[in-house]
């Protein structure tokens, strides 16, 4: 049985220690083979990007033996040898003489290994390109520049926006030195979390093609349902494929349904308990802040629709949350539509199980200051259809919400907040909802889904019927023919009391 790559990102260590590897290298081929020169990829962390990034500079450096049996292994030309130049961020970038120094580490190790002295320079951008253009003459090859997790030095500093700006500034005009070298260039790959608008970090490489959207790459970083029941069949003997499937699957980036690499690993590894993995590997902090200072209308998160220039936008000085949440990967694309503008409308969701439940309970954690197991209490109530139960479990956890979230917060005054906050610890239980379902009769506040239940929830301020517009616009209709018990839940809240003053439900038989 072949081992499992927890923490190895390096293709020699894979091959020559008889780990798993997922072939990549017909994805590898093809871009090489494309006639474009300088690519860029975005994916999720902790998705694969370093690996391939370091798969590309194997089948560069002519290293034959690692790809026998893989895709690649008697299409590609392994006499030819390129000189490879690869820059991976890590470290402290919280000044920028950090990461000056961080800069200088890199390109020092690269000169090490090409055996090449850069002393005609005295910054940053004129060591890479005497590096490239040394590396060109010595090797009478072009250079292949590998760049992995571009953007860390930005994103490790999104808190500090005015070091950010610094950072961004200073990468800029390294990477910039690339368009100048062209010539010299075979290939320039860059990686990251993060696509930047072309105004910001790519101005100096607008002949860059993007691959993060393109079907024909979608499946270049992470694991399908295939490699699932081959790769790791043995691995996986005895685990219910359906669960595991609803915990770490979906994912897509116009191809096949991906699960995380470092998800499924962690979990073989951690003898099958079903855990928020990837999520624990980095506290979104930043992304609470965003949510609490827009007031922003957490249902959305449920099924929005942006087009393209959306997920092209980020950036420090103009920062849209949904941009972040799609490509730090709380949010993935379900869908594709061209609209009657012929404009391309990407549906975005929350993935899986495991997204669902662990960005939902920081919001919990770090926005509500909820540190109790009350949404055991509610998801009892759910499951059980006890809606006694359910009104005193959202009475409990809007009494414990701190006063000054009302204060602070204009929505508070509106449906909008009370919707949110009880989207929110339901969505924490990892189940399916709707936010904002529609209906041919109009809009239903929250649609809930759980076992053999639906429930139909719509909330109102002060007065206001909600059971009897649920009843009146037959929300429920589209509904009717699932088979399962249907209850019509209308809540009233008090703005003055901060709590439910009306709770109406009924019930709706299966057919």
């Amino acid at each position: 049985m072949k081992k499992l790559p927890i923490g190895i990102q390096t293709l020699n260590e894979i091959i020559n220690n008889n780990y798993i590897y997922i072939d990549k290298t017909q994805e590898a081929y093809d871009l090489i083979e494309s006639g474009t020169k300088f690519y860029f990829l975005s994916r999720p962390r902790r998705f694969g990007k370093s690996l391939f990034l370091d798969t590309l500079k194997e089948i560069f450096e002519g290293n034959r033996e690692l790809f026998e049996g893989l895709y690649i292994y008697d299409k590609w030309d392994w006499e030819k040898r390129y000189p490879v130049i690869k820059i991976s961020w890590s470290g402290n970038f919280q000044t920028l003489e950090n990461l000056e120094h961080r800069a200088y580490e890199i390109l020092s190790n690269n000169q090490r290994r090409l055996g090449i002295d850069c002393n005609e320079s005295k910054t940053m951008g004129g060591c890479l390109e005497e590096l490239i253009r040394k590396a060109y003459e010595k090797y009478n090859q072009q250079v292949v520049v590998l760049i992995d997790e571009y953007d860390k030095p930005i994103l490790d500093t999104i808190e500090d926006i005015e070091q950010s700006k610094i950072n961004r500034e200073f990468i800029k005009s390294l990477y910039s030195i690339l368009k100048d070298n062209d010539r010299y260039i075979k290939l320039g790959f860059l990686t990251g979390v993060s696509k930047f608008s072309r105004a910001s970090i790519f101005s100096g490489l607008n002949m860059i093609q993007d691959i993060s959207l393109n079907p024909k790459y979608g499946n270049i970083c992470g694991y399908t349902q295939k490699n699932i029941e081959n790769e790791f069949s043995e691995h996986l003997k005895g685990v219910d494929l359906v669960k595991l499937k609803e915990w770490y699957d979906g994912y897509n980036f116009l191809k096949d349904s991906l699960y995380n690499p470092f998800v499924i690993l962690q979990f073989i590894k951690n003898h099958f308990i079903f855990d928020n993995y990837w999520f624990s590997t980095g506290t979104p902090t930043f992304l609470i802040k965003l949510i609490k200072e827009n007031n922003y209308f957490l249902p959305q998160l449920s099924g929005l629709e942006v087009d393209r220039r959306l997920l092209d936008s980020f950036d420090v000085e103009n920062i849209d949350l949904e941009v972040i949440l799609y490509q730090a990967g709380y949010l993935t694309i379900k869908s594709v539509e061209i609209d009657e503008d012929e404009d391309i409308i990407y549906h975005l969701v929350l993935p899986n199980k495991e997204t669902k439940k662990s960005l939902n309970q920081a919001i919990i954690y770090y926005l509500y200051k909820d540190k109790s197991n009350r949404v055991k209490n509610l998801s009892k109530a759910l499951r059980g259809a006890n809606l006694g139960s359910l009104e005193s479990s959202i009475k409990a956890i809007f009494a414990s919400i701190p006063y000054n979230n009302y204060t602070k917060n204009e929505i508070a005054k509106a449906e909008g907040f009370y919707a949110s906050v009880v989207y929110v610890y339901m969505q924490s239980l990892g189940i399916e909802i709707i936010g904002e379902d529609v209906t041919n009769h109009g809009r239903v506040d929250l649609t809930v889904f759980i076992g053999d239940l639906i429930y139909i929830i719509e909330f109102k301020v002060g007065d206001g019927d909600a059971l009897g517009q649920i009843r009146d616009r037959k929300y429920y209709e589209k509904y009717l023919n699932y088979n399962r018990d249907i209850y019509l839940v209308g809540i009233n809240f008090d703005m003055e009391d901060r709590n439910i003053s009306l709770f109406e439900w009924e019930k709706i038989w299966k057919e």
